[in-house]
């Protein structure tokens, strides 16, 4: 599944740089803030998983009485994959392109 983060802010990108045109400052923000989200999904999420899996696996070892706050395990895949953010970023390209493309 493409992300959905990814494919927001390259539609925005996308569509601000056909309206505003590549060298402008409205296109350098919206680029810099799409190679920010991407690089989340990608990989700031991905780091918060493998988090998750120490902790889970620390709360089944646990030889004591769990506290009632690790009664539930945590979520573990979180982030997407590399493929994910880049099939989001085509998408969202192609989404703004072609919104720009049928409103002029």
């Amino acid at each position: 599944m493409p992300s959905s983060h990814s494919a927001t802010v390259c539609a925005c990108a996308s569509a601000t740089a056909v309206v505003a045109g590549v060298q402008s400052v409205s296109f350098a923000i919206a680029a810099i803030m799409a190679f920010i989200v991407m690089y989340d999904a990608a990989n700031v999420r991905k780091e918060t998983g493998e988090q998750a899996k120490i902790l889970n696996y620390m709360m089944e070892h646990w030889n004591e009485m769990k506290p009632e706050l690790f009664g539930r395990e945590l979520k573990e895949l979180i982030g997407h994959t590399p493929v994910q953010v880049f099939a989001g970023a085509a998408l969202g390209i192609f989404i703004g392109l072609f919104g720009c493309w049928i409103a002029l």
